[in-house]
């Protein structure tokens, strides 16, 4: 491989606007008809006492959100939103931006299937994108607290570069990050959007880094290929690149937590056959994003990171955990085979690893959480409902969680649905 080489599909200016495929976003699906009052009855008296943390969740970008909070002089020049044939999409100056993410309930609380979104913000539920209408679901369905990630695609880096305006591009992500902090504050602690960051530039990516903290954001996004757009974590000399290490030291001396997020490190499309439809082919790239959490674990517990911050604390977001005690068997004895921490000078085993720096979630799984906590770990998992995407368990939240969780004893309901995520994003309440 020639020296400036990498296996990383490289960030370009059409990042934003494909984010969300338009295929999926087009007019058609079906509705699914929900019995919302059958399924708002809150809290479950199964969990009663437990402040129900659901850790992926997404939080669609109100429309006025770039505008409305503009610095001086880029008003003008910051994200709005278009409605082209009925579809509402993001734009910065001319440049096409993307959907407005997945939303696929509607204003009736009824659920699309078949599609990743509806088409336009007067669709969908004023709880993807409002405050206090957030909070009144999260109340009908008997959720405490939320870990909230982007919706739309504004933020790529790629295409946020490809504008060639740095002010602008660095604008965009401080306006969403400090939405971020708005959002905490204005729900009391409920609403925990993670932050973003400008991961094509050292300077200002550990100066955001650090901003993110003084507003007291719970958490960070970080790439699982940052190769894509900047330095990796390693560098060619096989040590940890000067270009991510502040990021590292500040998350590990304050406990903020880096989330990856239904990691993206493996190109979905080329393990799926030519010729299936959407329907056919939609299914598939999640189960292989799955698998690309368990990819960019592994490069976390050979790379040396976790030895030099012993401190980090890692969510693998909308990852599922079924997958868990194979892989982290098959990893103890690869390395065996390869001799990998002897070569290295590891400090831990994968296993050790997993159990001081990582957490799973489940929302759609029921065998894992049901029979396989010792596996994994009672206190590595977390519950998420992924509202509003597609997939989301939404509204059937009580109902599911008295399925999964109702085998089990108080104390562990309430570890694995409060405290681990208590713990990993250090919320109060």
């Amino acid at each position: 491989m020639a020296d400036n080489a990498t296996t990383a599909i490289k960030a370009g200016a059409d990042d934003a606007r494909s984010y969300w495929l338009d295929e999926g976003r087009a007019a058609g699906g079906f509705i699914k008809q929900v019995d919302y009052a059958a399924n708002s009855r809150g809290v479950d008296p199964l969990f009663e006492g437990i402040k129900i943390v659901d850790c992926d969740t997404h939080f669609t970008e109100p429309q006025d959100l770039w505008t409305a909070n503009a610095p001086a002089g880029l008003k003008d020049k910051m994200p709005h939103v278009k409605r082209i044939d009925g579809a509402d999409r993001w734009y910065i100056g001319d440049k096409d931006f993307g959907s407005i993410g997945g939303n696929v309930i509607d204003k009736d609380h009824n659920k699309l299937l078949g599609r990743l979104a509806f088409q336009n913000y007067d669709q969908i539920i004023p709880g993807s994108y409002s405050v206090k209408p957030r909070l009144a679901e999260m109340d009908a369905m008997g959720v405490w607290a939320q870990i909230c990630f982007q919706n739309g695609g504004v933020t790529q880096a790629g295409s946020l570069v490809a504008l060639n305006d740095e002010q602008l591009a660095i604008s965009v992500v401080k306006v969403f990050n400090d939405a971020c902090a708005d959002r905490m504050n204005d729900s009391g602690g409920r609403i925990n959007c993670m932050g973003t960051l400008p991961y094509w530039h050292k300077d200002t990516l550990n100066q955001e880094m650090r901003r993110i903290v003084d507003l007291g954001v719970r958490g960070v996004v970080l790439p699982d290929r940052p190769e894509r757009l900047s330095e990796g974590y390693i560098g060619r000399d096989g040590k940890i690149s000067p270009f991510w290490e502040e990021v590292f030291d500040i998350c590990n001396a304050t406990g903020t937590p880096i989330n990856f997020h239904l990691n993206g490190s493996l190109d979905a499309n080329s393990a799926i056959w030519d010729n299936l439809g959407f329907d056919q082919r939609l299914p598939i790239h999640a189960l292989i994003h799955h698998v690309g959490c368990g990819a960019t674990m592994s490069n976390m517990m050979v790379s040396g990171i976790l030895d030099k911050y012993p401190n980090l604390k890692i969510g693998l977001i909308e990852s599922g955990a079924g997958w868990v005690p194979f892989w982290l068997e098959a990893m103890e004895h690869q390395l065996n085979e390869f001799r990998t921490t002897e070569n290295r000078g590891l400090k831990m085993r994968p296993k050790e690893y997993f159990k001081k720096h990582f957490w799973v979630t489940f929302w759609f799984e029921s065998f894992a959480p049901k029979h396989m906590l010792d596996e994994i770990g009672v206190d590595r998992l977390l519950f998420e409902t992924d509202f509003p995407h597609p997939t989301s368990l939404y509204p059937g939240v009580q109902d599911k969680l008295v399925e999964i969780m109702g085998g089990h004893d108080y104390e562990t309901r309430k570890r694995v649905l409060e405290r681990n995520a208590v713990e990993l994003y250090s919320l109060k309440f």
